[in-house]
């Protein structure tokens, strides 16, 4: 049992779970898969096509026959774990294959790594099967090798990334991901509703909408049924999600205005939308947001988050944001600090910038010191910690549902609908926990609270 305070990097995908157990000369292949849950999503579907083939899954490096990680590129110090990652998988197994958005720059990886055998850019799973046939032959066994519906999932069974999307039309000078991953390319909406319907055939019991920018899905159809497909599709899965107690939270929302109507579906009890808004505001100065090329409206936010809130008095309102961007001055900053005071957001995650190469941002003059960027980046943790603790504080004496994601021998581990796997709090049972396991969703009394956690009792049924 851990408490978990916020992450220096809020956006990372949760470990890998592999059981597998491989069947007798099946050949084997590991996955390291870095990054974000999108970058997990393409791993899942690269493992999926590989089982399809006959490989099984090794969970370690001696157990397998070559190994691909799937790199981030989102960060310097990300690249930089990117390396460790294939240097350490270059010395544990020797055959290494390199895919993700770090793919998308080979001699950069050949320059630290001549030896990998392949490298390919994100989502390119045709070209990183290739160098896994030239590594190690496939041999399948149609009879034995069956593979799940829903196919190889990396995420615990209860829960599962769906993407929506892939790419983004924004032009943030910080970003280099739509380098990487291209422009906006929207998934039909059936295709992702059968996806939803046979994760929940296989026992999921919450769906995390995933995407570069949720709320511009669909925008990229040239004859799309509306303005905002992205409403049909909350619909749709909400629906799907009444229908069968299941959750559907949504993430990286832009808050373009017909997101009003989101907050309409969450506040509707027929529909199983999470009240819950994860929205990468990244500042709250004006000048600040011009200089990241982001739309400078925080007055206009606040706004927006009263009305939000007005209407879905239950929502949960988590945000990341970069402290110590090229040109921030003191002053800049506390605005940030007066804006939080005022946003009272539940759940928040923080940079502190840094260059990547190929941002435009890199260009920006006045770049702040690291020891101030890390002086900023403490006292804004700081007064996210104080809201936080406030804010779970006055949840003590209620009762809330949580879905369980892990027992071991002293506690339950659970979530309620205000937390996302990894990046949020849990809710801990220290008692009376022996018979959950993990994917029930039980009724739990709050007796005590802590800056990030909360910990219960279970409640008569």
């Amino acid at each position: 049992m851990a408490q978990n305070p916020p992450n220096l990097r809020p956006d990372l995908a949760p470990k890998l779970k592999l059981s597998e157990a491989p069947r007798d000369n099946q050949p084997k292949i590991g996955m390291v898969s870095l990054g974000c849950p999108k970058a997990l999503v393409d791993s899942e579907r690269i493992l999926t096509r590989l089982r399809a083939e006959g490989y099984a899954i090794s969970p370690d490096y001696s157990g397998a026959e070559a190994v691909i990680v799937n790199t981030c590129g989102f960060l310097d110090s990300a690249k930089a774990e990117s390396l460790d990652a294939i240097g350490e998988a270059l010395t544990e197994n020797g055959k290494v294959i390199v895919t993700g958005c770090l793919g998308a720059e080979e001699d950069y990886i050949r320059g630290t790594h001549p030896s990998v055998l392949a490298v390919t850019g994100p989502h390119q799973y045709e070209q990183v099967l290739d160098a896994v046939h030239q590594a190690v032959p496939p041999s399948p066994d149609p009879f034995i090798d069956l593979l799940p519906a829903t196919g190889v999932s990396l995420t615990p069974r209860h829960y599962s990334y769906l993407k929506i999307s892939e790419g983004c039309n924004h032009k943030c000078k910080f970003c280099i991901i739509p380098d990487m991953r291209g422009r906006l390319a929207s998934r039909p909406q059936k295709a992702v509703i059968r996806e939803a319907e046979k994760l929940v055939e296989a026992g999921v019991k919450e769906l995390l909408v995933i995407s570069q920018d949720t709320s511009a899905y669909g925008t990229d159809w040239k004859d799309r049924p509306s303005k905002a497909p992205i409403l049909d599709l909350a619909r749709e899965l909400g629906q799907l999600g009444a229908q069968k107690d299941l959750w559907v939270r949504l993430h990286y929302v832009y808050p373009y205005p017909h997101v009003r109507e989101l907050i309409s579906l969450m506040a509707d009890p027929a529909n199983a939308l999470l009240p819950y808004m994860d929205i990468p505001f990244q500042h709250a100065h004006p000048d600040v947001l011009k200089r990241m090329a982001r739309p400078a409206a925080a007055a206009r936010t606040l706004d927006e988050i009263t009305a939000w809130r007005a209407e879905c008095p239950d929502i949960t309102l988590r945000s990341t944001f970069i402290v110590g961007y090229p040109g921030e001055t003191e002053a800049e900053f506390q605005t940030l600090l007066d804006w939080l005071d005022e946003a009272q957001l539940d759940r928040v995650g923080c940079f502190q910038y840094e260059n990547v190469d190929g941002a435009r941002s890199n260009a920006l003059p006045d770049h702040v010191d690291a020891e101030v960027k890390q002086d900023r980046w403490n006292r804004f943790m700081e007064k996210a910690q104080a809201i936080s603790e406030a804010k779970l504080a006055a949840k003590v004496g209620t009762t809330i549902q949580v879905i369980v994601d892990e027992v071991d021998a002293e506690a339950a581990t659970c979530r309620t609908t205000s937390d996302a796997p990894e990046i949020d709090g849990n809710l801990f049972i220290d008692e009376g926990f022996e018979g959950l396991k993990a994917g029930d969703m039980i009724n739990v009394l709050v007796d005590e609270a802590g800056e990030y956690d909360l910990w219960g009792r279970l409640t008569a049924e």
